[in-house]
């Protein structure tokens, strides 16, 4: 009997990877400053992280080593990305970049996002004491923090202590 219905080993597909900006802030707030802790420094933390982004972990030293590339990029220095090999695939929806572990999905993510113009939206929180990565929604594109909340507020705070009261 005949039927149209593929093979179980055809429809069982692997999970890829959701290149873009979630995936680039994840793998750049891996890193957190505040906290003073690296994602990337507890092998099973790393693991957990690249099941839920459907990579696997590589090599970490790679990794970490285009994290810090990747945020020294957004700081506004001109680093050096590891030398990576990025697979690209024809589908029926185009042409796409294939990653199969962090490092190679941070940095396909980073040439989407570079590609259609919103690399610039990937920002760190301008806090020192936060660092933190986000993607900038605002409809002109000039948010400073994460968290206007949290380190706007902060900044704000000491901005107005540091001008001291009209009274003094």
């Amino acid at each position: 009997m005949r039927t149209n219905a593929p093979a179980v080993e055809e429809r069982e597909t692997e999970r890829e990877p959701e290149l873009g900006a979630g995936l680039l802030v994840d793998f750049l707030n891996t890193l957190d400053i505040e906290e003073g802790t690296d994602l990337l420094d507890d092998a099973a933390a790393f693991d957990a992280w690249c099941d839920t982004h459907a990579v696997s972990a590589g090599d970490r030293a790679e990794a970490k080593s285009v994290r810090d590339a990747l945020r020294s990029f957004l700081d506004g220095e001109s680093p050096s990305l590891p030398s990576l090999e990025l697979e690209t695939t024809c589908g029926d929806r185009g042409v796409a970049l294939r990653a199969r572990t962090a490092a190679e999905a941070a940095v396909a993510s980073s040439v989407v996002l570079s590609i259609q113009g919103s690399m610039g939206r990937v920002r760190l929180c301008a806090a020192e004491d936060c660092r933190w990565a986000f993607y900038d929604r605002s409809k002109n594109g000039s948010r400073t923090w994460c968290s206007m909340g949290v380190c706007g507020n902060r900044q704000k705070a000491r901005t107005y202590r540091a001008k001291g009261s009209p009274d003094d």
